[in-house]
């Protein structure tokens, strides 16, 4: 197994070949006459049409949930993705370490794809946990996650005789809405494969890659493939489904659906908001990880060359964590020798020995926070608009490269710290000591599968997050708040003195309204109904999830890496526990258009709800739920905002749903949720 993961390449001409950016081709404009639609026609010629039911874009948990039941449902799925690896958090952006809470664990209370995942990650290993990490009860390799996904849809499309077209290195470039705005008819894309006598794909990092991906022309670096995704012929109206699984909300910025970014302003319903305006600049931090080996012998460290610019950066955060071998063993995914029971800040592990494989993801380290309009990573409609992207043929991914570029730099310059560095911004001088016995794992073979070492794809904790179709209660479009999932006690005298008056009265009356049934019973008094005792039970309730409000906020100053720099003041204040929660189909539907469906991260959420809304299970859960409506509504020649229209009323259709949702094993609701339940002091 040790040998898979032998350095290919030298630090030294790592960072000559990762980081030269005169190999990026020059940047072509594509302009094309004004249509009714998105894009009246392909501005080339597809080199051939491919037809889906459902086209899912993005291969993350999310896509591959969806895709997962779509194919046991017996439907053509086609499968996009940017990278050449299934699986997004788990694979392609190495966070190879489940996130998830003990009690749901305990009862292994999840859909059921995801807990054959754990299944078979067990069966491949002979256990769980083959890093033997302590951050999670599942450490493992990031290239093996995609191995497993690839044949669980293999698997899925056999077994389901659904049939499954997997596109890796795709983007999709152009959508053709219909000239009513309502109907996703088709979507372009474009794959790409090394050019004859270039370097193979995953030589270069993303941000030296990304606008060639989004080219239609060929380039010395990748030629390209271009495909039209169609609706398979059908006599049904709702021939397919485009379902948005992306790890930044591409699609849904792509068709111009409303959508939020960043921090929501402070109202009752996010009363523990930053600010009292919406930053959209403001997402939280992105990271690239990466693989290190603890090895017997020092190792040559090379310093990269613009180290001394993110150095001031960097730290162990706090005392109790300023260890080396603990922050080495909290994600180590491979672990060939047991080492040494040892402690500190009482936390117990096992020492690292020679061979263990520690992918690194730490929040005052690789993590790279942007918060400004300067820098952000994820362009708003405003910057979509400036720079073209929203122009017919204009869609460049709609992300910074310059910010990947950088976060790129300070991952390299984190490992180095690691092993090299003396500083520390939090604790200061003599807290970090050098540890030279590791190396940074690369090449096509490495756990990260990349020539740089580096993660394919950063890990990606926030992006665009759609405002669902106005709804009961919320006239102004349906989402899912911090008030929704939080246990925090809003008796508390910062929401009191922060709070205009009238905002805390909807506050004190959002909560009562919540808690109506304990206040009619007079098991508490309204005064006491500030503290949630359950999370919102969604009537129309597809998929569940259950994680921490848990916050890496962006910086204040340009760029994050400045010396001195702070967190944005106020953002932890929304971090925190949070009750086992539900995903709304209304969170999953997008408006105006009637076939796009969303999935992972991009659902309806706050700044904040989306920070619990965002580890593995939930994005299988809301990719199950996905797969499973779209098959759903083509099967029944029903739109998914057809099954919600008319609530609070009664749906028999959605209600037929949801009896299928849990008749295959894909849980809409946690054991005892009821109204009456109020016991969930157990589920922390």
């Amino acid at each position: 197994m040790k040998s898979r993961h032998k350095v290919a390449y030298s630090l030294t001409s790592l960072f000559s070949l990762s980081l030269i950016s005169t190999l990026i081709a020059p940047y072509f404009t594509l302009a094309f006459p004004g249509a009714e639609s998105v894009m009246a026609a392909p501005p080339v010629t597809p080199d051939k049409s491919v037809n889906c039911e459902i086209l899912v874009v993005g291969g993350g948990l999310s896509g591959v949930a969806t895709a997962y039941e779509g194919l046991l449902a017996g439907r053509t799925v086609c499968l996009t993705e940017i990278t050449d690896w299934l699986g997004g958090q788990i694979s392609a952006q190495g966070t190879s370490a489940l996130d998830e809470r003990p009690t749901q664990r305990s009862l292994k209370f999840y859909s059921r794809g995801y807990l054959e995942l754990r299944n078979r990650i067990g069966r491949k290993y002979g256990k769980l946990n083959p890093g033997d990490c302590w951050v999670s009860e599942a450490c493992f390799l990031p290239r093996d996650a995609h191995n497993i996904l690839n044949q669980m849809l293999k698997d899925a499309e056999k077994q389901g005789k659904g049939k499954l077209q997997w596109f890796p290195n795709t983007v999709i470039k152009d959508l053709e809405i219909s000239t009513n705005g309502k109907i996703i008819n088709s979507a372009i894309a474009i794959q790409h494969q090394a050019a004859k006598g270039a370097p193979p794909l995953n030589t270069f990092t993303l941000s030296q890659s990304i606008e060639d991906a989004y080219r239609y022309y060929n380039t010395s670096r990748f030629t390209k493939t271009i495909i039209r995704f169609v609706p398979k012929p059908s006599k049904s109206n709702a021939s397919w489904y485009v379902v948005d699984t992306s790890e930044t909300g591409e699609i849904i910025a792509l068709a111009d659906v409303p959508y939020r970014l960043g921090i929501d302003a402070r109202s009752y319903l996010e009363p523990s908001a930053s600010s009292s305006t919406n930053d959209p600049y403001c997402t939280q931090g992105f990271t690239y990880t990466f693989a290190m080996e603890s090895t017997k012998e020092a190792q040559q460290q090379a310093m990269p060359p613009f180290y001394s610019q993110y150095s001031p950066y960097f730290s162990y955060e706090l005392t109790r964590l300023a260890n080396f071998d603990l922050l080495f063993t909290y994600r180590r995914i491979w672990s060939p020798n047991k080492g040494k029971p040892a402690q500190f800040g009482g936390v117990k592990f096992t020492a690292p020995t020679p061979g263990d494989i520690s992918m690194q993801n730490w929040t005052w380290g690789n993590d790279y926070r942007p918060g400004t309009a300067a820098d952000n990573l994820v362009y708003t409609r405003q910057q979509l608009q400036a720079t073209g992207q929203l122009k017919p043929g204009g869609w460049m991914g709609g992300l910074r490269k310059e910010s990947l570029g950088k976060a790129e730099e300070n991952a390299l310059s984190f490992y180095y710290w690691l092993v090299a560095g003396t500083t520390d911004s939090q604790l200061g001088n003599g807290v970090k000591q050098p540890r030279l016995n590791n190396r940074l794992l690369t090449g096509l073979n490495s756990p990260m599968g990349t020539v740089h070492g580096l993660s394919k794809y950063p890990y990606m904790r926030e992006g665009r997050r759609i405002i669902g179709r106005p709804s009961w209660g919320q006239p102004s479009g349906f989402g899912i708040w911090e008030i929704d999932i939080s246990r925090r006690d809003y008796n508390d005298e910062y929401y009191r003195k922060t709070l205009p008056a009238e905002m805390y009265r909807q506050l004190k009356a959002a909560l009562a309204g919540l808690e109506a049934v304990s206040v009619i019973e007079g098991k508490i008094s309204p005064e006491q109904a500030m503290r949630r005792t359950r999370s919102t039970i969604f009537p129309d309730a597809v998929g569940i999830g259950h994680y921490a409000i848990d916050f890496h906020p962006c910086m204040v100053k340009s760029p994050p890496e400045t010396p001195g720099n702070q967190e944005r003041p106020g953002e932890r204040r929304g971090a925190g526990q949070a009750y086992p929660f539900q995903i709304a189909l209304r969170a999953m539907i997008p408006q105006k258009i009637d076939n796009l469906l969303v999935g992972g991260k991009s659902i309806a959420t706050s700044h904040i709800a989306a920070a619990a809304y965002r580890v593995h299970s939930f994005e299988w859960s809301a990719g199950a739920a996905a797969g499973t409506v779209a098959a759903f509504a083509i099967k029944n020649s029903v739109a998914p905002y057809q099954l919600v229209d008319d609530l609070p009323k009664s749906e028999p259709q959605l209600e037929a749903l949801k009896r299928l949702l849990k008749q295959n094993g894909n849980p809409t609701a946690f054991p005892d949720t009821s109204i009456f339940n109020e016991n969930w002091e157990n589920w922390r």
